[in-house]
């Protein structure tokens, strides 16, 4: 089936969207709007959370909260789960995948699985027995069931389904009768029938295909249930938002287009054509989305739709025809945690908003004695092949991450920064040879698109060698994260966390779409040498 990944490659090189030539000069940080938490009663603000949170499926739980399941395909742990009393402030919560347990190349140990890992998948509670399901086909070939009877965890892998059975962007529903099905395919789409237990495969049809509606492809399939009607929601990639209905989960089907080419509410981002729909507890529905918005990423934009007498959902545009910048609120506001805030690593394990790039080795890495600890776990001179590079989502317009180091444990040939993170990559950080330590900004480290090897190490723009006694320093990543933007990435330093000296020209991040991911702050520790040596991040912040 590799068939697939190629094809859904093609597909989306026709996104309808382009990026503004970069202005001369970049706005001042202070200038973006806020968008960490949204205060106001009557209305919200697109897009709901300015980060990277793609394919989602957004359900309710048993205790009348939404919950949305989203993918990041080598980031572990895999599958993040956010929750929200109102569908518009969100709040990170855990992950469904504890550990992309799925082959050596997911360690970086025997290859790697950059872009791999968790796409589309989907989430749902099951009342007949408390569990909540999280069902995900990994590359292309094996579908693995997850389960938990708190949202929040622990998760179990529960079942593997035989090799080849892959539900490529699948969508399950819980049918009245508590029957499980499975919405599954890119061009021809099919319903599977799960077991009892919902662990393994009972049958499965081919209910309809792409060329139904005169097109090349579809996927990102999502299944519900209304007025006795079985409804498929899914997309031709780059441009409309397809709904089927049937009397049957087996069809036949008959569809109409819910979103065609909409325009995005973020400027310079991609039309909107993938997603769930959420009915709210009041009985209005809405359809959650996302728009294509790099560096950032695939940011989720909301919007609510109505019932028309055909039994068919008619999609709210504004005034324009396009996504709403703006719409009523679906509920009164529910306070969550702020989005932008300093993580001082005081608890014994990461929280939920830190991903490793690929599965970390565990015994590299401690946290809560006086922040985390990165030991050097892999000799290399590939960013893009060291183990335990941390990784943190960008939030806003003009996102800065600022980190507060000790590098006194650093050994002979390590290297250590904070990276603006993605297929191509810069970074501010200490390098050290021999007993001289230098700050060095590094740009363009780079990857190809297709296999994704490491095609340049980077060029070291600029340096400075007069750094503190006590080995304690301040990095900082200040970026232009708009899709509209200069795309700029300006590193500086501080010693004392007051002055901070910018270092190098900025960094122009890439904004290509194939990579999926948007950009991320990533902190990373690597030997040259030998392994031994050690940096410890005392604190965050996400700004």
């Amino acid at each position: 089936m590799r068939w697939v990944f190629l094809f859904y490659g093609l597909l989306q090189a026709n996104l309808a969207w382009s990026m503004a030539a970069p202005p001369s000069k970049q706005p001042s940080a202070h200038l973006a709007a806020d968008h960490s938490v949204q205060k106001q009663a009557d209305t919200f603000q697109n897009p709901v959370i300015y980060e990277d949170f793609a394919d989602n499926d957004v359900s309710v739980g048993p205790d009348g909260l939404y919950y949305f399941s989203a993918s990041n395909m080598h980031y572990s742990p895999g599958a993040p789960i956010l929750r929200s009393g109102d569908l518009v402030n969100w709040e990170l919560i855990g992950h469904s995948v504890p550990s992309l347990d799925f082959g050596e190349k997911y360690n970086l140990t025997n290859g790697h699985a950059y872009r791999g890992g968790t796409w589309a998948s989907t989430m749902r509670f099951r009342e007949s027995n408390g569990l909540w399901y999280w069902i995900g086909c990994i590359d292309f070939w094996y579908t693995y069931i997850y389960t938990a009877k708190d949202v929040t965890g622990p998760w179990t892998r529960s079942a593997v389904l035989p090799g080849g059975t892959c539900y490529y962007d699948c969508g399950l529903l819980i049918d009245d009768d508590d029957t499980m099905y499975v919405v599954y395919g890119a061009t021809d789409v099919s319903v599977a029938q799960l077991s009892e237990d919902g662990l393994s495969q009972v049958q499965t049809k081919h209910i309809f295909s792409s060329s139904d509606v005169g097109k090349d492809g579809i996927e990102g399939n999502r299944m519900y249930k209304k007025d006795g009607f079985y409804y498929i929601l899914d997309d031709h990639p780059g441009d409309i938002t397809y709904i089927w209905k049937s009397d049957s989960p087996w069809g036949p089907y008959e569809s109409k287009m819910l979103v065609n080419a909409v325009k995005s509410p973020v400027p310079g981002g991609g039309a909107p054509h993938q997603g769930s729909l959420i009915q709210a507890s009041t009985g209005d529905w809405y359809y959650m989305s996302f728009t294509w918005a790099y560096p950032n990423g695939r940011m989720p934009v909301l919007a609510p739709i109505k019932w028309e007498d055909d039994g068919f959902p008619s999609f709210v545009a504004d005034e324009a025809g396009g996504w709403g910048l703006s719409y009523p609120a679906p509920l009164p506001v529910q306070t969550v945690q702020a989005w932008t805030r300093t993580d001082t690593f005081d608890e014994e394990t990461l929280g939920p908003d830190w991903e490793w790039n690929h599965n970390p080795d565990e015994t590299k890495y401690q946290v809560g004695i006086g922040g985390v600890a990165l030991y050097t776990a892999t000799v290399t001179n590939d960013l893009y092949a060291a183990r335990n590079t941390l990784t943190h989502r960008v939030h806003g317009e003009f996102p800065v991450g600022t980190l507060i180091v000790n590098y006194d444990g650093m050994a002979d040939g390590d290297r250590f920064g904070l990276a603006a993170f993605r297929d191509r990559s810069a970074y501010i950080g200490i390098h050290r040879d021999g007993d001289k330590y230098t700050v060095a900004v590094v740009h363009n480290i780079t990857q190809e698109e297709s296999a994704w090897n490491t095609t340049s190490n980077g060029t070291i723009v600029a340096t400075v060698t007069e750094l503190p006694v006590d080995k304690t320093l301040w990095l900082r990543a200040s970026l232009d994260a708009r899709a509209s933007g200069t795309f700029a990435a300006n590193f500086s330093y501080s010693i004392d966390g007051q002055d901070y000296i910018q270092l190098g020209e900025p960094y122009t991040m890439y904004t290509n779409w194939a990579y999926f991911m948007g950009y991320r702050f990533g902190i990373f520790n690597y030997a040259t040498k030998e392994l031994g040596g050690l940096i410890r991040a005392i604190s965050f912040t996400s700004a």
